[in-house]
C-alpha cells in the first residue's frame, strides 16, 4: 500500500492565497454577482497560483497538497468569493478522488492528475434533476459502443465551471444487458455531443455559473471509462472517493463563509453605536456579545469534525461503513452551522445587511446553496439513522 503524501506535513493557506490575491478577489465578488458573471478575472488568478493544480505531486508540478491542506485553503477562498471557491471546488473534487485513488494503490484516476498537471480543467457532471438516488442510479442513458466506449445522453444540473471546463467527469445507466450498470467516464470538451443551457440565474452563487448541461451522445471512450458499477448503494472506491472528498470540501466552503460572517458580525458590533446606551458600540451590548459568542462557538464545534475528517481519509483510515454517516453529517453540520452564523451576522449587523452593496447580504443568498447539495437534509438523518438504528423495517411486515 503506497504511503499516504501530505500527512504530517501542511501547507500555509497565506503562501498559495496572499493577501494581496485574496484582496483582489474579494473585491471582484460583488460585481461578478451582480452582473451574474462568472468569475474569469479570480480563475485567471488561479491558475497562474497553481491553485488547480493543489493535489498534483510537487514532482509533476503541482502542490502536492493533502485534503486537510485543500481544506484549509478552500475555507480561505470562501471567506472572500464564496461563488468562485465552489466553483473550483468541483474541479478540485475531480482531483482530489484521483489523490484518494492515488493513495491508495488504485491507478484508474492517475489521467486525471496527468491532465490537471497540463492544465485541463475538471467538470463535475453527476447531479440530474429528480435523482434522489445520486450516486446509486442515473436517469442519463449510457449506450455502449464499439471498442468499449459509451456515449451518454441526459441532462445534468449544477454544472459548476461551465465556461471553462475541458473535461467533464459523468455516469449514466447502461441498460442493454442483463443486469443495468452505472457507467462512469469522462467526455472533452473539443469533442461533439454535449451543449450547455444558459439558465443561471439564481438567487446566490451565482458566479460560479453552475449551468444545465445536455449531454446529446457525448462520448467517453474506453480508456476514460473508470467504472462500471451496478445500479444501488456499494462500497467501491469511487463512491467512497467522491462522497468523502465532495462533502469534506463543500464543507470547507460553507465553513468559510461562516467564519468571514463571523468577522463581519465582529466588525459590526465594533462600528455600530447604541444612542439608548449613551453612543457606546454594540460589542458592549450583552445580547449582542451573547449572540456572537454563540455563534463563534459554533463554528469551533464544525472545525475540528472538519479536520478530522480531512486527516482521516489522507491517512487512510478505516472506518468502515462508520464513514458515510461521518461524511453527510459533516456536510449537514457545516452547511446548516453556516446559515445559522450568517443569520446571526445580519441581525448583529442591522439594516445596513439589507442593502445590496453589503457583503452580508451576498453571503445570505450564497449561504442558502448549502441545503440543495448533497446530502441533503433527509438523506445525512436517515444515513446517520441507520447507522445508529438499523434500517427502516417494511411497513408490510407483521401485518394480518
Amino acid at each position: 500500500m503506497p504511503q499516504p503524501r501530505g500527512v504530517g506535513l501542511s501547507l500555509d493557506p497565506a503562501s498559495v492565497l496572499p493577501d494581496e490575491l485574496i484582496d483582489r478577489i474579494r473585491a471582484r465578488a460583488p460585481g461578478y454577482d451582480e452582473r451574474n458573471e462568472f468569475f474569469h478575472e479570480d480563475f485567471h488568478e488561479l491558475v497562474e497560483a497553481g491553485y488547480l493544480k493543489a493535489f498534483v505531486a510537487q514532482a509533476a508540478g503541482g502542490l502536492g497538497a493533502s485534503l486537510a491542506d485543500v481544506v484549509r485553503l478552500q475555507r480561505r477562498l470562501a471567506a472572500a468569493a464564496p461563488a468562485t471557491a465552489l466553483g473550483v471546488n468541483m474541479h478540485l473534487v475531480w482531483t482530489g478522488v484521483a489523490r484518494v485513488f492515488e493513495a491508495r494503490g488504485d491507478a484508474s484516476l492517475d489521467f486525471v492528475l496527468h491532465e490537471a498537471a497540463a492544465g485541463e480543467v475538471f467538470s463535475f457532471g453527476i447531479s440530474e434533476a429528480g435523482n434522489d438516488s445520486v450516486l446509486f442510479d442515473s436517469v442519463t442513458a449510457a449506450e455502449p459502443q464499439p471498442g468499449g466506449g459509451v456515449r451518454f445522453t441526459g441532462t445534468k444540473v449544477f454544472t459548476s465551471l461551465a465556461p471553462v471546463w475541458t473535461r467533464m467527469g459523468t455516469f449514466g445507466k447502461d441498460s442493454t444487458g442483463q443486469e443495468p450498470q452505472l457507467v462512469y467516464g469522462f467526455i472533452r470538451r473539443d469533442e461533439p455531443g454535449w451543449r450547455h443551457l444558459d439558465d443561471w440565474d439564481t438567487l446566490g452563487m451565482r458566479a460560479s455559473q453552475s449551468c444545465t448541461t445536455l449531454l446529446e451522445g457525448a462520448l467517453a471512450p474506453e480508456e476514460r471509462i473508470v467504472r462500471r458499477l451496478p445500479v444501488g448503494p456499494n462500497p467501491d472506491l469511487l463512491i467512497f472517493g467522491i462522497f468523502a472528498v465532495f462533502e469534506t470540501l463543500l464543507a470547507a466552503v460553507y465553513t468559510g463563509i461562516a467564519e468571514r460572517a463571523l468577522a463581519l458580525g465582529v466588525e459590526a458590533a465594533h462600528r455600530r453605536k447604541s444612542l439608548k446606551n449613551g453612543g457606546r458600540p454594540y460589542a458592549q451590548d450583552p445580547d449582542i456579545r451573547w449572540q456572537l459568542a454563540d455563534a463563534a462557538m459554533a463554528v469551533d464545534g464544525v472545525l475540528p469534525q472538519l479536520e478530522r475528517v480531512a486527516e482521516d481519509v489522507d491517512g487512510l483510515v478505516d472506518r468502515g461503513a462508520a464513514w458515510f454517516p461521518a461524511l453527510s453529517g459533516l456536510k449537514h453540520r457545516a452547511t446548516e452551522t453556516a446559515r445559522a452564523v450568517v443569520d446571526v451576522a445580519m441581525r448583529v449587523g442591522g439594516g445596513g445587511g439589507y442593502f445590496r452593496s453589503s457583503e452580508l447580504q451576498r453571503l445570505y443568498r450564497d449561504v442558502v446553496a448549502g441545503q440543495y447539495h448533497p446530502s441533503d437534509p433527509e438523506s445525512a438523518h436517515a444515513t446517520v439513522a441507520n447507522a445508529l438504528l438499523g434500517p427502516l423495517e417494511d411497513p408490510a411486515v407483521g401485518r394480518n
